[in-house]
């Protein structure tokens, strides 16, 4: 006879199973732990070297409006006083840094035009774009609060030491005593930079005017484009195919592309962009409308994917009960099943589209990051057909520029747009939440 054992004992065959099912719990919880850490790594890394960009250095600069340079013959025309150029106000902003260099008590051996590398070069055309709005201001003098150049900018932020100017062109160490000054008697002061939020891209030689709000503008009427098209286009194939398409090999093959689509390469979608929309159509390069068209055909595959999941956890008996009412096929698709299933749809679209808002691959191929946008579009029709950039595509050029000021602005635009990410997926939740019907 075979002895008879209790259901309560723990045997050598249950002990190793409880053994193999902790050690399995721990290597749950170390993955888990190590995806935490990298995250905990990544979003330490992209705050520690952002937030400086939301930050910048300003001088205060009583720049005297002398009419012997501004307007020699005093006539006050617009026409003649809009010939100076911007290299006619650089004495100008040199004298007003003596004066204030003067003030501060500071003994320095730098000329004025020495001092004039503190501040950066978009100071004169700062001044000069007041002094057109305001003629009658000339001969005044009249405070400005303009930009000081990245190298100071940097020191203010621990970018640049005093040991690694020895080895720059563009800067001094002299001109840190008299940095250093002019901030303890207050002209020179680090505060939010509003202009990085809401400005416009900048050239290589001024990263501390550099802002990304044209490019969220670009970004905007990309999205628009992207929702108008690929919605209503991703929701109408997807309920003919799921609820009204005959099962045969014509729609077992569309099915299979759908599904091979949604694993291409983005940048094969630039591909095909760059030859329809802009070699055969003709549509203006680096235009938002084509990089709408090029993200259009890279999100539909996941619409579609999401919507016909969606419709496939609608119960069939929600179907069978709305038929046997004598509604027809159209109704019970209409009136039961696509309200069912609209939390999953939206969501798919809402993912979607945030998917297409961080591409940079097929911006690449029609020109969106080559192009500085330096200018707001004016109206709908030039913000959809004048050449723009996007977020991530200003980040990539950022990136690849020399000054370590436009690194910095890469990493503070990564912010900007993680936090765009993050609010369209929570807008995704809520919508689910908001939408979601028991059965």
């Amino acid at each position: 006879m075979t002895a008879r054992t209790s259901l309560l004992t723990i045997d050598a065959r249950t002990r190793k199973r409880n053994a193999a099912e902790t050690r399995f719990k721990a290597y749950g919880i170390a993955a888990l732990a190590v995806g935490l850490l990298f995250l905990i790594a990544l979003l330490t890394a992209i705050i520690s070297n952002g937030t400086g960009a939301f930050k910048q250095t300003f001088i205060a600069l009583p720049v005297e409006l002398r009419a012997d340079i501004l307007d020699k013959d005093g006539t006050g025309d617009p026409d003649v006083i809009a010939k100076v150029s911007t290299f006619g106000y650089a004495p100008l902003i040199g004298m007003a840094l003596e004066r204030a260099v003067d003030d501060t008590g500071v003994d320095t051996p730098l000329p004025a035009q020495a001092l004039l590398q503190m501040v950066s070069a978009s100071a004169a055309a700062q001044i000069r774009d007041f002094v057109l709005e305001n003629p009658d201001r000339i001969g005044d003098t009249v405070e400005f609060r303009v930009l000081a150049a990245s190298r100071v900018d940097g020191y203010f932020k621990d970018r640049v030491s005093r040991e690694s100017l020895a080895r720059d062109r563009n800067l001094a160490p002299e001109h840190l005593d008299v940095v250093d000054a002019l901030q303890g008697a207050g002209v020179i002061e680090t505060s939010f930079n509003a202009a990085f939020i809401f400005g416009a891209d900048a050239s290589e030689s001024r990263p501390e005017q550099a802002g990304l709000g044209v490019s969220m503008l670009g970004s905007l009427f990309m999205m628009l484009v992207v929702l108008l098209l690929s919605l209503p286009i991703g929701v109408a194939a997807s309920i003919y195919l799921e609820e009204f398409a005959p099962t045969n090999k014509f729609t077992d093959f569309i099915e299979v592309n759908i599904s091979n689509l949604a694993a291409v390469p983005s940048i094969v979608f630039g591909i095909l962009g760059l030859a329809v929309f802009i070699q055969f159509m003709h549509l203006p390069q680096s235009a938002p409308l084509v990089g709408g068209l090029v993200l259009t055909l890279m999100t539909l595959p996941t619409i579609i994917i999401s919507t016909r999941a969606s419709l496939k956890s609608v119960p069939p008996s929600i179907r069978d009960a709305a038929l046997g009412v004598g509604a027809s096929k159209m109704q019970s698709v209409f009136h039961h099943v696509l309200p069912l299933a609209m939390p999953g749809i939206l969501t798919g679209t809402i993912l979607g589209l945030a998917q297409a808002l961080g591409e940079t691959a097929p911006l690449l191929l029609i020109g969106m990051v080559g192009y500085i946008a330096t200018n707001t579009p004016d109206g709908l029709a030039e913000g959809f057909l004048a050449p723009n950039s996007a977020m991530p595509a200003q980040i990539y050029e950022w990136a690849k520029r020399a000054d370590p000021a436009y690194y910095e602005r890469a990493w503070g635009g990564i912010i900007i747009l993680l936090v765009f990410l993050m609010v369209m997926n929570i807008i995704a939740i809520l919508l689910r939440r908001r939408f979601e019907r028991r059965w």
